[in-house]
C-alpha cells in the first residue's frame, strides 16, 4: 500500500507546530511594528525590544538609512540581473570582497546572498565523500542541515570539549587513512543560544597534531569581537588559524548576505563551485553598496561597538546580582534560564509583554531541554539605561511569579488547546 505523502504531516504537526493554534501571532510569528530600534511597537503597545540582532544599531542609523535610500533609487531592487557567474558580477562586488577580505586579515574574500544558504553551502562546496566532518554537537541548524548533504561520515563532538574533539579526531583519522580524503571541523565563533564563543584556540592548538580544516561560523562574532571588530578569531588571537571564515551581514551589519574568507586559491574554488551561488540571482547592488556603508561604519565608529559593550555589561552584571542563571555567556548574547513548563513560559512572556511592556525571544523543547524556559537577551547599542533597569524590575517580578506557581495555575488550559 502506498500512502498519501500527506498523511504524515496532517498527524503530527512537529513539536512546535503542535502548539500554532495558541501560539501563532504572538509567542510564534509575532510582528513587531515601527523602525528597528530599542523600542518598537508590539500589538499597538511600546515595548522594550530585545529580540533583534542589531548590535551596533545601524538598521535605522541616519547615515546608512541615507546610503540604503540612495542606492534603491540609483539601481532598483532587481540590479544585476543573473548569477554571478553569467551577468551579474559587478565592481561593487569586488570592492566589497577586497574590504571584507582586508577586514578580517584574509587574502580573498566571497560575498553569498544569504547567511543559512551560505555556511550550509559552504560546507558542501568544501567536501566529498571521501572526507569526515567534525562538528560541535550544539552547531546552529544551518551547520546541521549542511553537514546532512554529507555523504560520508561526520561525527560530532561534546559542546565545547576539547577532550571529545581530539577523540573524534582519532577517529576520523582512521577513516580518512583508509578513503584518502581529508578532515573539515567546524565550530562557531560564539553560540546563538547559550552566548559561549567557541574554544576556537584550543581547537586551533590541534591542528599541530591532527591534519585537519578548520571552518568557523562567527556570525554573531563578526562586528562585536576583537579589537577591531574583526570576530572571535581575533579575540582569541588565532585568526591565522581559521581556514574558511564565515559571517552574515544579519546580525552587526543589519542587512541581508553573507561572505567567506579564507586563502585566495580555495575562495576561487568556491567560487567556482558553489552551487547556491552559480546557480542564484546574484546578491543586488543596493544590498551591496549598502553593506560597505556598514562595514565602513565598522572600521570608523568603534564608539558604537564600546556602548553595545557598556550595555552588554551592565545588562548582564545586573542579572547576576539578581541571582538570575545566565550561563556562562562570553559574547552579547544573553540567556536567562527558569524552570517552568511549555504553556508556564507562554503565560510568563504573555506577562512580560502585556504588564511590562518586554519583549524578548522565548526558547522552549526541542530546542532546549524540557523543563528550561530560555529568554534570550540581545542588547544592542541603542538601548539605554532605563531600558536595562525596567527590564531588570520585570524580571524579578516574573521570577517571583513562576517559582510562586501562578503561572502554572493560569496555564491550565493551554496544554488542552494544543
Amino acid at each position: 500500500m502506498i500512502n498519501d505523502l500527506f498523511d504524515r504531516i496532517l498527524d503530527n504537526k512537529g513539536p512546535l507546530g503542535k502548539w500554532a493554534s495558541v501560539a501563532e501571532g504572538y509567542f510564534m510569528f509575532p510582528k513587531l511594528e515601527g523602525p528597528i530600534s530599542n523600542r518598537m511597537k508590539f500589538q499597538g503597545k511600546e515595548v522594550i525590544t530585545w529580540s533583534v540582532n542589531d548590535y551596533l544599531g545601524l538598521a535605522n542609523h541616519p547615515e546608512v538609512r541615507e546610503v540604503d535610500a540612495n542606492a534603491a533609487a540609483l539601481y532598483g531592487s532587481a540590479h544585476p540581473m543573473g548569477a554571478r557567474m553569467m551577468s551579474g558580477h559587478t565592481d561593487l562586488h569586488e570592492q566589497l570582497e577586497e574590504e571584507l577580505a582586508d577586514f578580517v586579515n584574509k587574502e580573498a574574500a566571497y560575498v553569498l546572498n544569504f547567511g543559512y544558504q551560505g555556511i550550509l553551502s559552504t560546507i558542501d562546496t568544501l567536501v566529498s565523500k571521501s572526507d569526515i566532518i567534525v562538528y560541535d554537537v550544539d552547531a546552529h541548524a544551518c551547520i546541521i542541515d549542511g553537514v546532512r548533504l554529507h555523504p560520508g561520515k561526520r561525527f560530532t563532538f561534546m559542546h565545547n570539549d576539547i577532550e571529545s574533539l581530539e577523540k573524534n579526531l582519532v577517529r576520523a583519522s582512521k577513516i580518512a587513512e583508509k578513503t584518502g580524503g581529508g578532515i573539515l571541523v567546524i565550530s562557531e565563533g560564539v553560540f546563538g543560544m547559550r552566548g559561549e564563543q567557541g574554544r576556537l584556540k584550543e581547537i586551533a592548538a590541534l591542528k599541530s597534531k591532527y591534519n585537519f580544516r578548520f571552518l568557523v561560523d562567527d556570525a554573531h562574532g563578526f562586528g562585536t569581537l576583537g579589537a577591531t571588530g574583526a570576530g572571535a578569531g581575533e579575540e582569541q588571537g588565532i585568526q591565522d588559524d581559521i581556514d574558511v571564515y564565515f559571517a552574515t551581514f544579519a546580525k552587526s551589519m543589519a542587512s541581508t548576505g553573507a561572505f567567506i574568507a579564507g586563502d585566495k586559491q580555495i575562495i576561487d574554488f568556491m567560487k567556482y563551485n558553489m552551487r547556491s551561488q552559480m546557480f542564484a540571482k546574484s546578491l543586488q547592488s543596493v544590498l551591496v553598496e549598502g553593506a560597505l556603508k556598514r562595514l565602513n561604519m565598522l572600521r570608523s565608529h568603534p564608539e558604537l561597538k564600546a556602548k553595545l559593550w557598556k550595555n552588554v555589561n551592565a545588562l548582564q552584571s545586573g542579572l547576576k546580582e539578581r541571582g538570575f542563571d545566565i550561563g556562562t555567556t562570553q559574547s552579547c548574547v544573553t540567556p536567562v534560564y527558569l524552570k517552568g513548563s511549555i504553556p508556564e513560559a507562554m503565560v510568563l512572556v504573555k506577562d512580560l509583554r502585556e504588564n511590562h511592556n518586554i519583549f524578548c525571544s522565548i526558547v522552549v523543547y526541542p530546542v532546549i531541554p524540557k523543563g528550561i524556559i530560555l529568554l534570550r537577551l540581545i542588547p544592542t547599542s541603542t538601548h539605554t539605561q532605563e531600558d536595562i533597569t525596567l527590564t531588570l524590575d520585570a524580571f524579578s517580578t516574573i521570577r517571583e511569579r513562576l517559582e510562586g506557581n501562578v503561572y502554572k495555575r493560569m496555564s491550565s488550559g493551554i496544554e488542552a488547546a494544543s
